[in-house]
C-alpha cells in the first residue's frame, strides 16, 4: 500500500475536513436544518453559489470574492498580454513545446501522403486464393522504398507497416490470418474486405486543411502532428517570464529546522509549479525580510510577473504591500475571501508587469498560486481560460460561514474524497491530491456537486508539465 493510499483510506474511515470555522447555524447549503442529507445542487446551482462567494459581509469588508479574484486576474493578464503577431516568433519544433500557437495549424500535405498499409502482411490484388509473386525471389514493400511495382490480379506480395502499397492492391491482409501452401499460393483464413488495411491518401487530413486554431497550447501530441504534417518550425507566442522572490528570514535553504528557523518549502516548489502552469521561470531568488531589498528587486526585475512568498499581511515584517505602495503600483486584488490564502494580492506595477503576493504558509499559498497566477498566466501566454468541471463530493466539507474553501481531494469512482492535511501551513494533503475542490461558504454535504481545480499534473485536459 502507497503512502498515498493509506491517507486515502484514513480519509474514507473518518472523512475528517477543515474547521477553522463552524457551518452556519442552518446547515451547509441544499439541506435541511436537522442534518439529514438534502438533494444536490445542480451544476448551475454550484456556479451561482460560485459566483456569489464571499458576497456576506467579512470583518474588513475589503475582500473580493474567491470567483471575481479569478476573474480579476484573468481580464489582468488579457490586458496586459500585447498583440499575439507582436509577439510571436518562429522555433524549431522541440523549442515550442509550452507555447501557444500564433497562428492556425493548417497541412502542408496530406495525412497519409500515399496509401499505405496499415499492418504487416500481404497486399494482395482481386479475388484470392493469390499466387505468391516470385516467390522466393521478390523483397518484400518496405517503409521507406520508393513504390513498388504493380501487382497483376491474382497476385501477392509481403508488404511491411507503413510502406506504400503498390498499384493495383485492392486489400492488405494480416500475416496472422493468411497461410502458404507447397505450391506457392496465399490463402486467408477470414473474409477479405477491398481497401481492407489500407490507409487511403488523405484520410486524416488533406493540404490546407486546419488541424488546430491559434490560441492551442503546444503539447507534446501536438509536436507530433505538426512534425507529420510537414513543420519543422512553428510560429508560437512565448510563455510568460516569471520571477519568485521567496521573503523571510526564517527560512533555511537546507538541513533541520533549529532555533526558531524552518524549512523553506516554497522555494523548491513554486518555479516548477510555474512551469507546469506554462510560465518560464527565469530566477528563483531569497530575499530576508528587508523593505528596500525587496524594493529593488521589485522594481528591478523584467520579468511579465514578479511572485512573492510571504510578507502579504499586516505584521511587523510583511514588507509587500509598503513596497507596492512606494513604486506607485496598483493593488488589483487586496485579500481574497478564501481559506486558505486569504491574504494573496495582485497588483499592477508602474512598469505595466504584474506582482501575485502568495501568502507564506505552503497551502495557501498552492491557493494564489491556482487562484490568481494560474488565470494570469494562461492569459498572459494567449490561452483561453480553463473551462471549468465539476464532480460528486463523496462525504462532508465544513466550510466557512463567508469565503469560499479550497480543500484538497482525490478522485474516486462514486465522488471526491476529501484528505485530512487541508491546514494552511501543511503540504501533505497537496502532496497526495488529484486537486482542490471549490467549497461554497457554508460547507456542502455527501452528493453535492462541486467544481473542481485539478493540479496541473493531474489536469485532463490540456495541463501538461513542461520542463
Amino acid at each position: 500500500m502507497t503512502a498515498h493510499d493509506r491517507e486515502v483510506d484514513g480519509v474514507e474511515d473518518a472523512l475528517a475536513l477543515v474547521g477553522d470555522a463552524p457551518n452556519s447555524p442552518g446547515g451547509s447549503p441544499g439541506s435541511p436544518s436537522d442534518g439529514a442529507p438534502g438533494p444536490a445542487r445542480t451544476q448551475g446551482q454550484l456556479r451561482a453559489d460560485v459566483r456569489s462567494a464571499g458576497a456576506a459581509p467579512r470583518g474588513d469588508g475589503s475582500a473580493v470574492s474567491w470567483a471575481d479574484a479569478r476573474a480579476l486576474a484573468e481580464g489582468a493578464g488579457r490586458a496586459a498580454a500585447p498583440d499575439p503577431a507582436a509577439r510571436a516568433r518562429r522555433v524549431a519544433l522541440g523549442a515550442a513545446l509550452g507555447e501557444a500557437l500564433a497562428e492556425p495549424l493548417a497541412a502542408l500535405t496530406d495525412l497519409p501522403s500515399f496509401d499505405t498499409s496499415a499492418m504487416d502482411g500481404w497486399a494482395v490484388s482481386g479475388p484470392g486464393p493469390w499466387s505468391v509473386r516470385d516467390a522466393g525471389t521478390t523483397p518484400p514493400v518496405l517503409a521507406g522504398h520508393a513504390g513498388a511495382a504493380p501487382l497483376p490480379d491474382g497476385a501477392a506480395v509481403r508488404i511491411a507497416t507503413g510502406a506504400r502499397v503498390p498499384p493495383g492492391t485492392t486489400a492488405v491482409v494480416r500475416s496472422e490470418h493468411a497461410r502458404t501452401d507447397s505450391a506457392h499460393r496465399l490463402h486467408a483464413e477470414r473474409a477479405v474486405v477491398p481497401g481492407q488495411d489500407i490507409r487511403p491518401r488523405g484520410q486524416e487530413c488533406h493540404t490546407g486543411d486546419r488541424l488546430l486554431p491559434a490560441g492551442s497550447l503546444v503539447t507534446p501530441a501536438v509536436l507530433g502532428l505538426a512534425a507529420a504534417a510537414g513543420y519543422d518550425t512553428l510560429l508560437t507566442v512565448p510563455r510568460p517570464r516569471v520571477e519568485v522572490l521567496v521573503l523571510g528570514d526564517e527560512l533555511l535553504a537546507e538541513g533541520l529546522p533549529h532555533d526558531g528557523l524552518i524549512r523553506d518549502a516554497l522555494g523548491p516548489m513554486i518555479g516548477p509549479w510555474l512551469r507546469a502552469l506554462g510560465a518560464e521561470v527565469v530566477a528563483t531568488r531569497r530575499l530576508g525580510d528587508d523593505a528596500d531589498a525587496v524594493h529593488r528587486a521589485v522594481t528591478g526585475s523584467g520579468a511579465d510577473l514578479v511572485l512573492t512568498t510571504g510578507g502579504t499581511a499586516a505584521g511587523p515584517v510583511d514588507h509587500v504591500h509598503p513596497v507596492l505602495a512606494k513604486a506607485g503600483a496598483e493593488l488589483l486584488v487586496d485579500g481574497v475571501a478564501v481559506r486558505p490564502g486569504h491574504p494573496m494580492l495582485l497588483a499592477r506595477l508602474a512598469s505595466g508587469r504584474h506582482l501575485v503576493g502568495l501568502p507564506g504558509n505552503p497551502l495557501a499559498a498552492v491557493s494564489g498560486l491556482l487562484t490568481l497566477a494560474e488565470p494570469l498566466l494562461r492569459a498572459l501566454a494567449g490561452l483561453p481560460p480553463r473551462a471549468p468541471y465539476y464532480a460528486p463530493l463523496r462525504g462532508e466539507a465544513q466550510g466557512h460561514p463567508y469565503d469560499t474553501r479550497l480543500v484538497p481531494f482525490v478522485h474516486r469512482d462514486d465522488g471526491l474524497v476529501p484528505l485530512r492535511f487541508h491546514g494552511p501551513a501543511m503540504l501533505r494533503g497537496i502532496a497526495a491530491a488529484d486537486g482542490l475542490a471549490v467549497v461554497t461558504p457554508g460547507g456542502a454535504r455527501a452528493g453535492d456537486v462541486l467544481e473542481v481545480l485539478d493540479l496541473p499534473w493531474t489536469a485532463s485536459a490540456d495541463g501538461v508539465c513542461f520542463t
